[in-house]
């Protein structure tokens, strides 16, 4: 008995482990993360394990990009004639940015749920193929500044990525050079609008966690080590996509992204038939 129970335990913690490497890997490359956790059959394994691999993306994030964080956050407080400003605008960016995915999230949460399974899945990586694919054909003069209007156009196209199987950094880096904006600036804004994001729909499970009899009553799917294993492996795994990624924006295109969501998205629907 005991040593079923250790290899019962030993097995969930290899599991959850992989689960936390493909969410920390696909959150941040162009390949949808909810989209391969449906393709897996692993999409729902619970609100605990849900809220701890996205709280371990998004600390993957800080961490990346932790020294922009702080002088945001120091900027954002100084007078305007010390840099304040412009702290304050780019703040004001990231706000704007999150409204779309926001009033989507609030509004059609239920919906869009409803739409998960893999055939789906299918048509949508053919879609994020399709969005990598013209982004990095069409040739739109680079170097604009974020504004508020295209930083509009980039929290659209990231509310787009609610949808299970659309990448939300590959059609926020695809409509951000398509706009226009550098690949360096694309990459570190994808990134970073992506935080508010991120952490409200881990406020959001944790309050459905917390306050859902339902929820709140219903037993832990795997042992505790099980899902520390998996946040370990989603805080790593996340760490090394996001810095491998704005390293692909700023230096190659996104094309084998588009081939490899293309032909995952084929053979997902092929198997339907």
């Amino acid at each position: 008995m005991i040593f079923g129970a250790f290899e019962s335990d030993f097995w969930d913690i290899i599991h959850y482990a992989f689960l936390g490497i493909v969410q920390g890997l696909t959150e941040f490359l162009p390949v949808s993360s909810s989209g391969h956790l449906t393709i897996l059959g692993d999409d729902d394994l619970g609100l605990p394990f849900a809220i701890l691999v996205h709280f371990a993306t998004a600390l993957s994030t800080i961490v990346v990009f932790r020294k922009d964080i702080a002088e945001l956050a120091v900027g954002f407080f100084k007078p305007s004639l010390e840099g304040g400003l412009a702290a304050r605008k780019y703040v004001g960016l990231l706000a704007i940015s999150a409204i779309p995915a926001a009033i989507i999230g609030f509004t059609l949460k239920d919906s869009i749920e409803g739409l998960t399974n893999s055939l789906f899945v299918g048509y949508m990586l053919l879609v994020t193929a399709a969005i990598l694919f013209v982004s990095q054909k069409i040739k739109v003069e680079s170097g604009k500044p974020l504004n508020p209007v295209n930083t509009a156009v980039i929290g659209i196209a990231q509310a787009f990525a609610i949808l299970p199987g659309i990448s939300r950094s590959g059609s926020t880096i695809g409509a951000a050079i398509l706009l226009g904006i550098s690949r360096a600036e694309a990459a570190k804004f994808s990134f970073l609008m992506a935080l508010p994001v991120i952490l409200g729909a881990t406020a959001l499970e944790l309050k459905d966690l917390l306050t859902e009899p339902a929820v709140a009553s219903a037993h832990y799917a795997a042992p505790y080590s099980a899902y520390i294993a998996g946040f370990i492996a989603a805080f790593v795994s996340g760490l090394f996509a996001c810095r491998w990624m704005i390293k692909l924006v700023k230096g190659t295109n996104l094309n084998w992204f588009a081939v490899y969501c293309g032909i995952v998205g084929l053979i997902t629907i092929l198997a339907h038939i």
